[in-house]
């Protein structure tokens, strides 16, 4: 495993910010890292990258602990933290000649000529940093997180502030990046996850809540699932919550409604069978698949 993480603990004061997390990430992988604000998402990055000390636990890097090999553990992670910092007053490739100098990167000219071309920074490479939208810095933060050709990369919402054209582009170089390198990286953009992730790990309140790809996080909440349908006829709760497997009923309009129900196949047959027994016009029945954000939604709820 390039990433491994075991009970790691972070207390600041009486207050715990990371309570006992566990989880793995191999080479090849894409893991989205969940959860809402205050969960502990960047202090487990930041014990991760050796930039805070854990209160009690135990994390390696591609074979290094945290704790007793953290030079080590810096050359193998490419780190861009969620507030990207930069020195505005330097220009791009300036900087990024500066980050390689850091890494003592022996190729220097060459590699941060292929990290402006990856990321996209070829027309706004002779511009300061200070005069670069939010988009084109977070562009650079990610060319000086690659430069040194890390084998894990540690993104702490990379595409913040990029446009939806940029946001195309940004995803498939993760995604490209996530086929021969250990990539995390936290994001609110649950679309992102979809489009982008391999494994999904959600947090709350320090704690993991669920570790999964997509298809099991669908899956991992039992219980009821929606199934919209529509009628010609208007119709009411009372009438529909008789159908066998229905548990409520609840109307987007006096036509359209959301049926909640345990087993989504034999309640449409019943909503089918229902509708020819009442003479009424079935327009339309569809279930209702569930998202990521509804699965997040449902394990961070207070």
């Amino acid at each position: 495993m390039s990433v491994k993480i075991q009970q790691l603990t972070k207390n600041y004061g009486t207050q715990r910010a990371v309570d006992n997390l566990s989880f793995s990430v191999k080479k090849g992988e894409i893991l989205g890292f969940l959860g809402p604000n205050g969960a502990g998402k960047t202090t487990t990055m930041k014990m991760l990258t050796c930039f805070i000390p854990p209160t009690s636990g135990a994390a390696e890097v591609c074979g290094y602990d945290i704790t007793t090999h953290p030079m080590d553990v810096r050359r193998e992670i490419g780190y861009l933290p969620e507030h990207n910092p930069l020195y505005k007053d330097m220009y791009v490739r300036e900087y990024l000649r500066f980050v390689a100098g850091l890494h003592k990167i022996s190729n220097a000219k060459q590699r941060v000529e292929e990290m402006i071309e990856t990321t996209g920074l070829t027309r706004e490479h002779n511009k300061q940093i200070g005069a670069l939208s939010k988009g084109y810095r977070q562009r650079v933060g990610l060319a000086q997180a690659m430069l040194h050709d890390p084998q894990v990369l540690i993104l702490d919402e990379p595409t913040s502030g990029l446009d939806p054209n940029q946001l195309v582009d940004i995803r498939q170089l993760i995604k490209s990046l996530g086929k021969e390198k250990t990539v995390i990286f936290s994001t609110h953009i649950m679309q992102e996850v979809q489009a982008i992730c391999d494994r999904v790990l959600i947090i709350n309140k320090g704690k993991s809540v669920a570790n999964d790809d997509i298809e099991g996080l669908r899956n991992r909440i039992a219980g009821a699932t929606t199934i919209s349908v529509e009628f010609k006829e208007k119709i009411t709760a009372k009438i529909l919550e008789k159908i066998s497997g229905v548990q409520s009923a609840r109307a987007i309009d006096a036509h359209h409604w959301e049926l909640t129900a345990n087993d989504s196949e034999q309640v449409r047959e019943a909503v089918f069978k229902f509708a020819i027994k009442e003479n009424l016009t079935l327009l339309g029945m569809q279930k209702t698949i569930r998202s990521v954000e509804n699965v997040f939604q449902e394990l961070t709820r207070e």
